[in-house]
């Protein structure tokens, strides 16, 4: 059963949790290979024919790169919530409906017909994973209708076959690209954040609040859902309609932060668990902690990344596995005896 949780309580814990994230922003913003003032950075416009490298370093790469950050690891935590529910497992992903080769695959075969226009500023690299990961997930929903009723295990397991498939012309395309070519194929596919423009962060940042804030209005259903589809229709609620919201919901999500960022792996998995080992399963907070909790996650993570090799830098999906592996590991052992002690 779910503990009662007041109105006030969820305020003052998302609060919390917000003014936690700024401040983890504000020092990473101030952290990295070459020490930035933060006095100095924001006196730029006392003279505006001096150079200010301060200036150009926090406000111009590192902040934007931040808030990047902030919105992948958001957006990723956010899904990883939901899919948890839907799927009532805590080993789910947001990669789970086959997103990650589809946006692999389209970001490979942008590589490889050596296409070089942009779109609102945005790489062909990032519209392919765009397009490719959300195709996948309508191609993934359509086989689903094919087959019968759409159900949670059905589309599970289509995007089991949809990944395998995809995974295989990725292999395809790749054992045939030239060096660079799959140089820069392999690099997208290990995460990384770039600099990006503020009105493509202020996009990406709005559609994906948008998304956790419908997620949010589902979470008492999600609640429900997560005993048990029949123990949520005896409550009266549609679950069909709420896994087609739910499911949309997080799969634009996801696609919107792979194409940012390529695939970083292990936020959505990790992040909503260690939220729900601490304030519990109730979705009408874990859904706005998770999100915040990812946020400062990846934003700590890709400080990691841009530090530990110095000058050089880490792909961010190379930490967030380092750190994932073994605590997914840990979970699945758990899962099992928990299993195994429920049978």
């Amino acid at each position: 059963m779910l503990a009662l949780l007041s109105p006030k309580t969820l305020l003052i814990r998302t609060g919390a949790a917000l003014l936690v994230l700024i401040v983890v922003m504000l020092a990473c913003a101030l952290v990295g290979t070459e020490h930035v003032s933060l006095r100095a950075a924001l006196t730029a416009g006392n003279d505006p024919g001096a150079p200010n490298p301060d200036y150009e370093i926090l406000l111009r790469v590192r902040v934007p790169r931040i808030v990047l950050a902030a919105i992948v690891g958001a957006a990723l935590a956010a899904s990883g919530v939901t899919f948890q529910a839907l799927l009532r497992n805590p080993l789910a992903d947001p990669y789970i409906l086959g997103i990650s080769s589809g946006a692999g695959l389209g970001v490979i075969l942008a590589v490889i017909s050596g296409i070089t226009w942009t779109l609102w500023g945005r790489s062909p690299l990032a519209v392919f994973a765009f397009v490719g990961a959300l195709g996948t997930v309508w191609l993934v929903w359509g086989i689903g209708r094919i087959t019968g009723r759409v159900h949670v295990t059905g589309l599970l397991l289509a995007g089991v076959v949809v990944n395998a498939f995809f995974s295989a012309l990725i292999m395809f395309l790749a054992s045939i690209a030239r060096g660079q070519q799959l140089y820069a194929t392999i690099f997208w596919l290990m995460g990384n954040m770039t600099e990006e423009d503020f009105f493509v962060l202020w996009v990406a940042g709005g559609f994906v609040t948008a998304g956790i804030v419908a997620l949010f209005f589902q979470a008492p259903r999600l609640n429900a859902i997560s005993f048990g589809s029949a123990d949520a229709q005896t409550m009266g609620i549609d679950v069909e309609r709420t896994q087609i919201v739910a499911f949309a919901l997080s799969a634009f999500m996801t696609a919107v932060a792979v194409s940012l960022s390529g695939l970083v792996g292990f936020v959505g998995l990790i992040v909503p668990h260690a939220v729900r080992l601490v304030f519990g399963p109730d979705h009408r907070q874990l859904l706005p902690l998770s999100s915040l909790g990812g946020a400062m996650f990846l934003v700590i993570a890709d400080t990691v990344a841009r530090m530990v090799v110095a000058p050089a830098q880490l792909p961010v999906g190379v930490v967030t596995a380092i750190v994932g592996g073994p605590f997914f590991l840990v979970l699945l052992v758990r899962y099992n005896r928990k299993v195994q002690g429920l049978s």
